[in-house]
């Protein structure tokens, strides 16, 4: 029992059970484990326990299963109690959930199944987190467990006093790094009775071996080829769950539980292989609880437990095959020295005589806990920093979006009663960026220049060592940091990078997050880079699309994993000072073809669309084409728009009604679009464009390529496109022609000003924010 300051503070009252004794939630599911700890925890005073209600459908799980029997012991809201039992804490819980977990629990026991679990348990949980250890096999170790996970970057280290490592054998300790030696806790694991129980008969003369996952679990698979060869000639059965059949019809695979008990009590005698110095599997016990004779290996955790000088005892496979021999054979002296001595087995697990050292170590733990949350209370919070990447010198649509996300992610905080502070950088370019370009951002957003800079492995590793990740290692050869001259964004929480165009890995001094509008390279050449861009979705923390089909890319083609990423909502400019047009647009002369010099913007068949247009069906409207670059358009040299001067020049129908404006300033585009008779998108594939939502709020209708996310545009916006087969010239051209022919209905297909408010940014933003402060 240690000490405590007058500085120490009593646990919130809130978190406490009826009792005084703090709750505890027990996030494991392993059946066996339950019977002995629920209890024992009971019995050290911690009557409320929560138990999690979800489990990995993971072969390794076989022993797994769910107990609501606790719930009902349980003092909270029920409310409260749904969210818990609907959350998944061997993934990602989200942070309601974690936000009921600290208003009731003071103590965590957990395992480490994916990196989700260790981060979100060390980023959210505010109590005393328990990492429960059982034991590894002898080439593995916890230490190697947590850095495989975390991959370097810190996630306990950040709970200090409040991380234990909880061995439930002495010494497991031993092989680990100094951060796990110095935070373990000894609590014994035990069994829920060691009564030996009667009936055992022998009567088939079989060996019992259990061994699981033979058919797709590599070291079980060497532990089978290893029994079967060694004892060749013996009559055996073997247990355990098979997920995938052997092909041996001695295996028994998963048995119901009489038919398992039955084994236990018929079976002449049970082999345990494991020389294993550090782990011990619960079916041997469970061979010494039913009086089956057990014959096991030297040298493994069995030794630790009494098992030295015991009869069943076996230093060498040879030995080993001799007791088993006469057992078979029915070897009545040797069969009762076996079952007499080997209960001392039991000694070591029984719940009476582990209590104490439960009681006493837990009681430590709540202790120095109270001692954490009291040194805590002075420690200064400032708001969330979220800083909001433009990769490259983006104009047009992607600067566009940048702003927009820019804007939902202070709002949607705002709205959370969250609120956090966001940062918008850009390129060090005074020739890409002016004032100007930043003037309509909201106040609650700041913007930072940087520049990229690149770091060799040693520059990486000693980076991530002074920013506290201390057993991080790089994998790559190179790295990019953002050069902002604030500690490479040192200062922020959380890193949005908008689109993933990034030509090496970034170092991951904080989470990630990528938003990504499309993945045209699949379809398209657009970039060098593509193998960098690709590995820049596999690393990211998480991945924001904004369409099904770019969600389905993300998937089959960068993939991506999908427990990271999330689709929501596109977000699109607002109305601001626009006026709606009253008029049905008879007095127009003209309608706008918004584009760029990408490929994908499918200029030639444009191009061949308007001359017949023109030509074959005497086309009234002159195109107006803007966009960044759109002046260049017919004087490029880029493959793509070869020859496409040729083309106009030898049109003269091309040339008298198409006139190629270029950039123009937002005042002038609005003047352009709200004089126009509709807009013109005849882009091959992309995300989707902001042109048609701009369009629908002068009243302007808009004729769109058909390809999905024009569609699902559509459907969310309630736009009433038109819709044209971009990859045929004659099809384009009679739907130009139908849209001037039909431009009072058109109009009047348009979506309301009601229905496109309903998709405002503040309206969406609580969808973007609901995602971004689980990355906090």
């Amino acid at each position: 029992m240690i000490d405590i300051s007058s500085e120490a503070r009593p646990i919130s009252g809130e978190k406490l059970a009826a009792t005084g004794m703090p709750r505890v939630m027990w996030l494991l599911n392993h059946t066996s484990a339950r019977r002995f700890e629920v209890p024992m925890l009971k019995a050290c005073g911690f009557n409320e326990i929560f138990l999690p209600k979800i489990h990995p459908v993971d072969p390794s799980f076989r022993s797994a299963s769910i107990d609501f029997s606790e719930d009902q012991n349980l003092t909270i809201p029920a409310t409260d109690l749904a969210v818990l039992n609907a959350a998944d804490w061997y993934g990602n819980p989200g942070r309601d959930a974690w936000a009921v977990a600290n208003r009731h629990f003071s103590l965590l026991f957990f395992i480490v199944h994916t990196a989700e679990a260790l981060g979100g348990i060390s980023a959210h949980f505010e109590g005393a987190a328990i990492w429960r250890a059982y034991g590894l096999e002898r080439t593995n170790s916890y230490s190697n467990i947590r850095k495989h996970f975390t991959e370097g970057v810190k996630t306990i280290e950040r709970m200090g006093d409040r991380f234990w490592f909880g061995e439930a054998y002495q010494d497991l300790r031993e092989v680990e790094d100094e951060l796990i030696r110095r935070r373990s806790v000894y609590l014994p694991l035990g069994l829920p009775s060691t009564d030996v129980k009667e009936g055992w008969t022998g009567s088939d003369g079989r060996v019992f071996f259990v061994c699981p996952d033979i058919g797709f679990n590599p070291y079980y698979r060497a532990i089978f080829e290893e029994f079967t060869r060694e004892f060749a000639g013996l009559p055996y059965a073997i247990g355990g769950s098979q997920p995938i059949a052997v092909a041996d019809p001695n295996v028994l695979g998963f048995v119901p539980k009489e038919a398992h008990e039955l084994n236990m009590r018929q079976m002449r005698v049970m082999f345990y292989h494991s020389r294993e110095p550090r782990h011990v599997h619960y079916h041997p016990f469970e061979a010494v609880r039913a009086g089956m004779p057990l014959v096991f290996m030297a040298d493994g955790m069995l030794d630790k437990l009494g098992g030295i000088g015991l009869p069943g005892r076996a230093r060498t496979v040879a030995e080993a095959r001799s007791k088993i021999q006469r057992l078979l054979q029915g070897d009545a002296r040797l069969i009762d020295e076996i079952r007499t001595s080997q209960r001392v087995l039991l000694e070591s697990m029984r719940p009476n005589s582990l209590e104490n050292t439960w009681r006493r170590n837990l009681t430590h733990v709540i202790q120095r806990l109270q001692v954490a949350s009291a040194s805590q209370i002075a420690l200064p919070t400032r708001k969330k920093r979220i800083a909001i990447i433009l990769p490259i010198a983006y104009r047009g649509g992607t600067l566009r979006a940048a702003k927009l996300l820019a804007e939902a992610v202070s709002s949607g905080a705002e709205q959370a009663g969250e609120s956090a502070e966001v940062v918008l950088l850009h390129l060090d370019l005074p020739s890409a960026y002016s004032a100007k370009d930043w003037s309509d951002l909201p106040p609650s957003v700041t913007t930072r220049t940087f520049n990229w800079s690149i770091l060799d492995k040693a520059e990486a590793e000693t980076a991530m060592l002074f920013d506290g990740h201390s057993d991080w290692q790089p994998v790559y050869e190179k790295y990019l940091v953002a050069d902002d001259g604030v500690k490479q964004l040192g200062d922020c929480d959380l890193w949005i990078i908008v689109s993933d165009r990034l030509s090496l890995p970034i170092l991951p001094m904080r989470p990630v997050l990528l938003i990504v509008f499309d993945y045209l390279q699949r379809h398209y050449r657009v970039s060098d880079i593509d193998e960098q861009i690709l590995l820049a979705n596999r690393l990211a923390n998480h991945v924001l699309v904004t369409t099904d089909f770019t969600r389905q890319d993300a998937l089959q083609y960068a993939g991506v994993d999908p427990r990271r990423l999330t689709k929501v909502p596109m977000l699109v400019p607002g109305k601001g000072k626009t006026v709606r047009q009253r008029n049905d647009g008879d007095e127009a002369t003209h309608f706008i073809w918004t584009t760029n010099l990408a490929a994908h913007k499918n200029h030639r068949r444009a191009l061949a669309a308007l001359q017949l247009y023109y030509e074959a069906y005497q086309g009234k409207l002159t195109c107006h084409v803007t966009g960044f670059g759109s002046r260049e358009i017919i004087k490029s040299q880029l493959p793509h728009l070869e020859g496409l001067n040729r083309v106009v020049a030898g049109s003269r129908a091309l040339r008298q009604h198409v006139r190629f404006l270029g950039e123009l300033s937002d005042e002038g585009y609005r003047r352009e679009l709200a004089t126009s008779a509709f807009l013109w998108h005849p882009t091959e594939l992309d995300n989707g464009t902001f042109s048609v939502i701009e369009a629908a709020h002068h009243g302007i209708p808009s004729l769109s390529s058909d390809y999905p996310a024009m569609r699902e545009m559509d459907r969310q916006f309630q736009l009433g496109l038109s819709f044209m087969d971009q990859e045929d010239a004659e099809d384009m051209a009679a739907q130009l022609h139908a849209m001037e022919l039909n431009l009072v209905e058109r109009r009047r297909s348009l979506a309301t000003e009601k229905q496109l408010e309903d998709q405002s940014v503040e309206r969406l933003a609580p969808r973007y924010w609901h995602v971004i402060r689980e990355l906090l």
